[in-house]
């Protein structure tokens, strides 16, 4: 240290230190970006996703939502009523009706929907929601009981007394996560039993469940959406043990998923948490890796824990799914692929699109690193020029590796969920970077 006094050393170090704790880069513009997207934004929300749905959907005769359009929106008949898709609509409404859209309408509409999710989807003598019902409500085609479609139904119920101030919805997600508290939490190993019988016993391992899995197995897609549910529902009722159940979560959906050795994340779990790797469950879906990342920023939020601890996580999931998943020369994400090789399913989702959108900006706005930006700049004209469609409505199913679409505008697992709330999440997002 000759030539150097202790004191100018010190000062020396302490703007190396500065340095290396600054973010990544200094956003640039940002409210030129909110200048640029936020119209283009709100225009896709408001003029393809919610009037589509908010024109179509609502069955004026037996109540609940008509999710049956074929590719160019065409009436497809009743169709069945699923719950997944059913809560979803609910959701989209009542979320649109708190984010300040035509509050009157939007929330009779979601009011519409709570209706038929609670009368006639909601299971009286044991409890819980059907997974699906006829269009009458009547049939209950398909009894059994299934996290997944039961954790869209408490993220349903949540977001609706927060739009709407009802506490009798308040109430109701409140008996109903009892219910699942005590019905399906695992206090064993940690997170939920998912698939079950009309009274909630154990469907037998033997048997495949509605997610078309060995019924005794966990999912990290089932555990990614109660996670967010029980975000919303926390949000909503300040319950300390869903708060608490959040936190476990957290840990699973950070940690216990993650294949360390890998960088990304995969599907099927034993009971216990042993990773199941044999044959198709050896592959990464890059939409869920990228959609569990903000969903994860967001429950941090919502629990009031620091996102900083798991930025290297976020990082490295999203670093995973850009390296073999993503063409940037098409500014689009692909559906699976095998361990550390490209993607091998090289179709192109509308959901996996709406996830890819919402996290760059999320990643942007945590990071201030131009790549998430860039990310979302060429998601978005992706989306633009070959998702969104103008002249029917909503946006198409898949588009195929030759360029071609397939798959119906609305059907048992397609409604505005995964669209509509990316629009709705970048336009906050962009408010907030404009402040």
């Amino acid at each position: 240290m000759t030539g150097i006094s202790l004191r100018h050393w010190g000062c020396i170090v302490f703007g190396l230190i500065a340095a290396a704790c600054a973010p990544v880069c200094a956003a640039p513009d940002t409210g030129q970006l909110a200048e640029q997207y936020a119209p283009k934004l709100e225009r896709i929300l408001t003029e393809n996703i919610a009037s589509f749905w908010y024109d179509k959907s609502l069955d004026e005769r037996h109540g609940g939502y008509t999710i049956n359009f074929g590719p160019r929106s065409e009436p497809k008949g009743p169709g069945v009523k699923m719950l997944v898709t059913q809560a979803r609509t609910v959701w989209l409404f009542s979320r649109l009706a708190r984010a300040g859209y035509r509050r009157d309408e939007y929330l009779k509409a979601a009011d519409h929907g709570y209706r038929f999710l609670t009368e006639k989807m909601w299971d009286p003598i044991h409890g819980g929601f059907y997974w699906e019902v006829d269009a009458t409500g009547q049939k209950k085609r398909k009894p059994n009981k299934h996290l997944y479609g039961q954790s869209f139904a408490l993220y349903a119920l949540s977001e609706y007394y927060l739009a709407s101030g009802k506490h009798e919805a308040l109430d109701f997600a409140v008996r109903f996560f009892n219910l699942l508290e005590d019905k399906a939490h695992d206090d064993v190993y940690g997170g939920y039993l998912e698939a079950f019988e009309p009274d909630w016993t154990a469907t037998p391992a033997s048997e495949n469940c509605y997610m078309g899995v060995p019924a005794n197995l966990k999912l990290m897609n089932t555990h990614l959406h109660l996670m967010e549910a029980l975000t919303t529902f926390y949000r909503a009722s300040k319950h300390p043990l869903a708060r608490e159940r959040l936190l476990e979560l957290i840990q699973i959906q950070s940690n216990t998923v993650v294949r360390k050795d890998l960088g990304a994340c995969t599907d099927k779990y034993e009971r216990d948490w042993t990773p199941r790797l044999d044959g198709d469950y050896a592959q990464v879906s890059y939409g869920h890796d990228i959609e569990n990342i903000w969903l994860l920023i967001d429950a941090c939020n919502a629990a009031g824990v620091p996102n900083h601890p798991f930025a290297d996580l976020y990082e490295t999931l999203f670093a995973y799914s850009l390296k073999y998943g993503y063409d940037p020369d098409k500014g689009c994400v692909y559906y699976t692929g095998p361990f550390n090789q490209p993607a091998t399913d090289l179709s192109v989702s509308w959901w996996v699109q709406a996830e890819t959108l919402a996290s760059a900006l999320h990643m942007y706005r945590f990071t201030g690193h131009p790549k998430y930006r860039s990310v979302f700049e060429k998601s978005f004209a992706y989306i633009d020029k070959h998702m969104v469609d103008w002249d029917a409505g909503e946006w198409h199913h898949m588009i195929m590796p030759d360029g071609t679409i397939r798959g119906d505008k609305a059907s048992p697992w397609k409604a505005g969920y995964h669209n509509g709330r990316a629009m709705i999440e970048c336009l906050e997002i962009l408010e907030s970077l404009k402040k």
